[in-house]
């Protein structure tokens, strides 16, 4: 048996972290049986969540664990896709793991009442009186990350504007197909799915949640997705 190990629900999410809810799609995807440990962050290989566990074996990092799932398991995510439609999806997915994701770390992590709301809860299982001093020290941390990485040196119309945008190309490759190449999920539905439904996550207030909930298609995208993996958060 697989074990995914992430961070669990929050927000009105199935899962806090995009990167775990793509591993959760990435398994059901392939028709994988598994499991979910919630406990493991001190225990993961890269200092970060996602990792799977299972048959002696440790893969960490949601591409990688695509890779693991496609080599081992013998899954072909991209079945059926064009080179074209494969590196527009690789494209699709680098931007929403790689540009997207800080807007949206920026949005919960450093506005306080949405940072209660949701990676809040991430520190709870940590004995009561470290928790301030970790949740202060993270925060830090992120605020600097995100100054090095440069979304954090623009102001909040502008971040809003690059938020658009990656919103604004999600939807116009997917248009109106129920999935971003057509009636069937891909590899790509799994990292991108996880973040649309992240941004729109109804346990935050954010400008950047208002620019998705204004595409119908997104919104729709992000039901879809919800019902198909994770039918108990579907509304």
């Amino acid at each position: 048996m697989i074990t995914l190990y992430g961070f669990g629900p929050a927000m009105g999410l199935p899962e806090i972290s995009p990167f775990v809810t793509k591993a959760h799609i990435l398994l059901q995807m392939a028709g994988l049986p598994y499991k979910t440990d919630l406990n493991g962050f001190f225990k993961a290989p890269k200092g970060k969540l996602p990792y799977i566990s299972g048959d002696g074996e440790t893969v960490a990092d949601s591409t990688f664990i695509r890779d693991h799932i496609e080599k081992k398991h013998g899954f072909d995510f991209d079945r059926g896709l064009s080179p074209t439609e494969k590196a527009t999806g690789w494209a699709l997915e680098r931007m929403c793991e790689e540009h997207l994701y800080w807007l949206m770390i920026e949005v919960r992590w450093l506005d306080d009442a949405n940072f209660n709301a949701g990676p809040a809860k991430i520190f709870e299982t940590l004995p009561a009186p470290m928790r301030p001093l970790i949740k202060t020290y993270v925060r830090r941390t992120y605020r600097k990350t995100l100054k090095l990485q440069g979304i954090g040196r623009h102001g909040e119309a502008e971040k809003l504007e690059l938020g658009r945008r990656d919103l604004a190309a999600i939807s116009d490759v997917l248009a109106d197909k129920p999935f971003l190449f057509g009636e069937e999920p891909h590899g790509a539905d799994a990292s991108v799915g996880a973040f649309v439904i992240g941004v729109l996550a109804k346990g935050i207030a954010t400008p950047l949640r208002d620019a998705g909930a204004s595409r119908p298609n997104l919104l729709a995208y992000s039901e879809r997705i919800t019902k198909r993996y994770f039918p108990a958060f579907a509304a």
